[in-house]
């Protein structure tokens, strides 16, 4: 058996399921709590025996959402099944709204080192249309509160959002620049299938920046965060120096990982499983003494290659053609010699001795790109 040296932990619970959001999560239901725990403790008992690694990253859902003994329990199941070293780096994801004294203290006092903290604006109109709970002057002392108690502070922020203007970005990025995070990740807003977003865009209760708007706004962060002193390293993410978020360069290099927890997505030996999305069918399951896992995959060396190549590529500094033939036993050329001949030709991606990467103009639309090369 292999040995992955990241654990994913997720964490479904939230006060309220934002109108854009589709992640696996359940709202109002915090009588569950006590249940999933149970659930996931049955869960990572079935890896037999603790599994050392160097990353661990709580997502959700909200895992700041849970009150402090439940949040200390389950940090602490976690630090059992996956022992972490000093130096590792361990992530929880948290709305700001959450973070008082204790939470904060009981993180700090578990070892967590990196506290990624959805912000998604400072504009209360903005705020008010993602029906966010909290508000600029709560965003700023959460992070006042949580900076010295960590050794990375990163703020997620959204941008193309309904009646959002430049003016509107511009305020939000230079707040952020102000605030002087670690790490910063902004998205573009997206409208997925299953959202009550999705319902009010096809009802057109909901308009969508135009798409100049939303090329505008990628390219005036990736600029200002560069000129302030973020290095861009990947799509959507920016990071000072030795900041950058090492649980997500796990997956960006293709590496495996363990994650327990509903709906979180794991791959070890050369195997992805899913488990059940559903919350309450993830914890009837464990209970009942049956597994939790609803998909299983067994990738060929093909299929391992082709994403290893678009997860590289999402990354700024691309990929060394050499060293990718020889990890995953297929040429770039083999993979995706006709699109990537054409991405080139297009301007949208660049040679430059053995490193492939993007260009300026291939980012903007590099979404578009990847289903040519899977």
């Amino acid at each position: 058996m292999s040995s992955p040296q990241a654990a994913y932990i997720h964490v479904p619970f939230c006060r309220h399921r934002c109108g854009y959001c589709n992640f696996t999560l359940v709202a109002g239901r915090d009588d569950l709590i006590a249940a999933y725990l149970d659930a996931l403790e049955r869960e990572l008992q079935q890896l037999a025996q603790p599994r050392p690694v160097r990353t661990v990253f709580f997502g959700g859902g909200t895992p700041t959402h849970l009150p402090p003994a439940q949040l200390s329990r389950l940090l602490t199941l976690a630090r059992h099944w996956f022992p972490w070293p000093a130096n590792a780096e361990v992530s929880v994801e948290a709305n700001p709204s959450d973070l008082d004294d204790e939470r904060l203290a009981v993180l700090a006092a578990a070892g967590v080192t990196r506290l990624s903290i959805g912000v998604q604006s400072w504009n209360a109109a903005k705020l008010a249309v993602l029906e966010r709970d909290h508000s600029a002057e709560i965003i700023e002392q959460a992070v006042r509160r949580a900076r010295p108690m960590f050794r990375s502070i990163s703020l997620d922020l959204i941008f193309g959002v309904a009646g959002e203007t430049r003016s509107t970005w511009q305020k939000d990025v230079a707040r952020t620049v102000q605030l002087a995070p670690d790490h910063v990740s902004t998205y573009g807003l997206t409208y997925e299938r299953g959202t009550s977003f999705w319902t009010r865009r096809a009802k057109g209760s909901l308009h969508p920046v135009s798409e100049d708007d939303e090329l505008w706004m990628y390219e005036h962060a990736i600029d200002t965060l560069a000129a302030s002193g973020w290095q861009h390293y990947e799509v959507s993410n920016f990071a000072r120096l030795d900041h950058r978020c090492q649980h997500n360069e796990v997956y960006w290099n293709g590496e495996e990982y363990y994650a327990a927890g509903p709906g979180a997505a794991r791959y070890v030996d050369g195997t992805r499983e899913m488990n059940h999305r559903s919350t309450t069918t993830y914890i009837k399951r464990l209970l009942a003494g049956q597994s939790p896992v609803a998909e299983r995959e067994t990738l060929g060396p093909e299929d391992r290659a082709r994403e290893r190549l678009v997860f590289g590529l999402r990354r700024l500094e691309g990929i060394d053609v050499e060293d990718f033939a020889q990890q995953m036993g297929f040429t770039v050329e083999q993979l995706g010699g006709k699109p990537i001949a054409r991405f080139l030709s297009l301007g949208l991606l660049q040679q430059q001795d053995k490193t492939l990467s993007l260009t300026r103009k291939g980012l903007l639309v590099s979404d578009s790109l990847w289903p040519e090369l899977l």
